[in-house]
């Protein structure tokens, strides 16, 4: 897989802001079908940091109702990245 595709976009969240400053964690919205090993060579390469671990989880979407039609919103994959110490991506520190 091309790493431009793997990392799609930043999960800002509390949780992620908690984990950002506390443990050196970073969470990304990450292609479904990216694998452990690609998601570490994309951070690393794009991002310019050291990874020193990556977990992923898969999240189902939720189901939603309109009236009487239900729908389903999209499953998507997240990544959470242990960044080495000292080390920080950009686009991060503003939020």
């Amino acid at each position: 897989m091309d790493i431009y595709q793997v990392i799609k976009e930043p999960h800002i969240t509390e949780k992620a802001n908690r984990q950002k400053g506390e443990a050196n964690q970073v969470s990304l919205k990450v292609h479904r079908h990216a694998n452990k090993i690609e998601i570490k060579r994309a951070v690393e390469s794009l991002l310019k940091t050291k990874v020193l671990t990556v977990q992923t989880m898969n999240i189902r979407g939720k189901k939603r109702r309109m009236g009487r039609t239900v729908g389903k919103r999209p499953d998507w994959k997240k990544a959470i990245v242990k960044l080495a110490p000292g080390e920080n991506i950009e686009f991060f520190e503003g939020v």
